[in-house]
């Protein structure tokens, strides 16, 4: 039974494993920050909630506006020591992070902290694709966003005791872990053999603009955008939903979210098998906005008057059902977001890519306060007509994109 296990939830190449082990020490330190970090901001560094508000705006922006370039960059000077040099980056900001003094130096830190923040993501999937053989892809990217829920989970647990001391250099502590869980990530990396990289692209200043017309690729981005929906809705909806509109206790919440983490830990891995066949992606894909429409007439019916006990099973179900288009949707996303990239651009293409989570941070929350919160029933509808949308027409940029593969190849 362990082999069995080991055989489905390990990576079997060695990189892949080495991966993994990025991703675990990369979100226990990224743990102990997001369970810490605004106690942090606002009782030693003595920020309104206003002041860290700003912070993290600045965070957001120079996070967007610096993907795509970086993407280029991971490109032209090959995507492991582009990784290692952003998690050394995020490092050292960090740390300096820990000892800042007055909002002017905190929005400054934030600001330099985001320049990196959307990048590593695709410089990982890059490097992966690179390191990783092709078949055991998928399943690498899997097992990493497993480990990720474990990690962050664990990172959470382990700040409870700093937290409780209360003392500055208790809180500082909890910054620097995060800061030395970048180096040790660094430090991984830097042992890690990339047998075979593509040459490195040498292009002008402004070529990070060329990727923006690929059509087909945009609307790909843009409709895998859509789908991503699900994180507002896991953030924003749940609480806000079950408490306001539901008879179901408001701990439900909590339990609710722990679900959703488990099952992504348990399922991400055995449903990534199968991914990397032709229609994978778009099949994943399309099981996802399924899932995902299903969960908002269920949520829909959870408002039914018909007391805590059929709230909160409904709850539940409509929880099901949105973890499973969350995890294939992060199946189908890596998938055709790597396969329809071009060989030698293939940081740039995934940090095109990866801008619809940016939009969807965006203009998430506000759709699901605006219309599924305020129109209640009648936004999931509208919610879901948006999703169905997006489903029929994810084979049209698919079509065309495989097309172009098949060109040219000749």
């Amino acid at each position: 039974m362990i082999s069995r296990l080991l055989r489905t939830y390990v990576p079997e190449s060695a990189a892949g494993r080495a991966f993994a082990l990025v991703a675990l020490l990369d979100s226990v330190g990224t743990g102990f920050y997001l369970a810490g970090s605004t106690i942090f901001f606002i009782h030693v560094i003595g920020l309104s909630d206003a002041q860290v508000g700003l912070g993290l705006a600045a965070t957001g922006l120079t996070a967007f506006l610096a993907t795509v370039p970086l993407g280029v960059l991971t490109d032209r000077w090959g995507a492991r020591r582009m990784l290692m040099a952003y998690q050394l980056w995020r490092a050292v900001w960090f740390a300096a992070l820990a000892f800042v003094h007055g909002p002017v130096a905190f929005v400054v830190v934030s600001a330099l902290l985001g320049l990196v923040e959307r990048a590593v993501s695709p410089a990982s999937q890059s490097v992966v694709s690179v390191a990783v053989p092709g078949r055991d892809r998928t399943r690498t990217l899997a097992t990493m966003r497993s480990v990720r829920n474990i990690g962050f989970s664990v990172g959470a647990m382990l700040t409870a005791p700093l937290l409780a001391a209360g003392s500055t250099l208790a809180y500082r502590t909890i910054i620097l872990a995060d800061a030395a869980s970048f180096v040790l990530a660094a430090l991984l990396l830097a042992r890690l053999r990339v047998e075979t990289a593509p040459p490195p692209v040498r292009r002008g200043g402004l070529s990070f603009l060329r990727g923006f017309g690929d059509r087909r690729y945009l609307e790909l981005s843009a409709l895998s955008c859509v789908l991503a929906v699900h994180m507002s809705v896991l953030a924003v909806a749940i609480p806000l939903w079950t408490v306001r509109e539901t008879d179901a206790p408001a701990a439900l919440v909590s339990a609710l979210v722990v679900l959703n983490t488990v099952l992504v830990v348990l399922f991400q891995v055995p449903l990534a098998k199968g991914a990397e066949r032709a229609d994978g992606g778009l099949r994943a894909m399309r099981l996802a906005g399924l899932a995902l429409i299903a969960s908002c007439a269920v949520f829909a019916v959870a408002a039914a008057p018909l007391g805590p006990v059929f709230a909160g099973a409904t709850l539940v179900v409509a929880t099901l059902l949105l973890t499973a288009g969350e995890l294939w949707h992060s199946i189908g996303s890596w998938e055709l977001s790597y396969k329809y990239a071009p060989e030698h651009r293939k940081a740039e293409y995934l940090s095109i890519f990866a801008l619809g989570n940016s939009v969807q941070d965006v203009l998430g929350p506000p759709l699901i306060t605006v219309v599924v919160l305020g129109f209640g029933g009648a936004g999931w509808a509208a919610l879901g007509a948006l999703l169905l949308c997006a489903v029929l027409l994810l084979p049209l940029p698919v079509a065309r994109l495989d097309h172009r593969l098949v060109t040219a190849k000749g």
